[in-house]
């Protein structure tokens, strides 16, 4: 008899690598924003340590800050990154370029009610909830073709990585905010348990970095 321990499948949910917009703490939403010389330098770094994970799948938001981080994982294993629109960052209408003094100085009951959790349309954009309709579904169905200990690796946004976070596990959409942020090209995982997926990591890398950007 086999006493071989079923590991289950995982989701590692990779946060794109700097872009010059987080380092000025600029709002960027949709906005197709590249990555700086040191996001590319972070990309390739942390491919190597998620290349051990031996992943079965890729998948990527078509933002090129996404792609361009799938791509340094893609150079060392080999495996096509597949994109996917639902996998973008939360559209921002207004807010999108601004930092989040000039958003809190603009909009500051807006940005106030987000803050508390409230759901807001920020700057006329989508609502968390929204993006968890569009994001989480994709990752789910993903998931569903990995093999039964299959991994498969989404490499995605700040606010998006969170809002399909606080969805796939259950949360109510008021606290996803308690998840916290992600810094530049770290990573959350989502084991398989028997009552669904669970968070078994957050906001893993090689060292504490500092959030910078959207998830702020």
């Amino acid at each position: 008899m086999s006493t071989t321990k079923r590991r289950g499948r995982r989701i590692v949910l990779w946060r794109h690598g700097q872009t010059a917009w987080n380092l000025e703490q600029r709002f960027q939403g949709g906005t197709d924003i590249a990555l700086t010389a040191e996001g590319v330098l972070q990309a390739r770094r942390a491919a190597r340590l998620l290349a051990a994970l031996r992943p079965d799948m890729i998948i990527s938001s078509t933002l090129r800050r996404a792609v361009d981080t799938a791509a340094e994982l893609t150079a060392v294993t080999g495996l096509p990154a597949l994109l996917d629109d639902g996998l973008r960052e939360t559209y921002a209408g207004a807010w999108q370029g601004l930092t989040h003094t000039e958003i809190n100085e603009r909009f500051g009951e807006e940005y106030a009610a987000w803050k508390r959790g409230e759901p807001v349309r920020r700057g006329g954009g989508e609502l968390e909830t929204e993006v968890a309709d569009r994001a989480a579904p994709v990752v789910q169905a993903a998931a569903d073709k990995l093999p039964e200990d299959g991994v498969l690796v989404v490499v995605s946004h700040g606010g998006t990585i969170r809002t399909t976070i606080g969805r796939l596990i259950g949360l109510d959409p008021v606290s996803w905010e308690s998840l916290g942020g992600l810094s530049n090209c770290c990573w959350s995982v989502l084991g398989e348990g028997v009552r669904g997926w669970r968070l078994t990591e957050h906001n893993a890398g090689t060292l504490p970095e500092p959030v910078l950007g959207d998830d702020t």
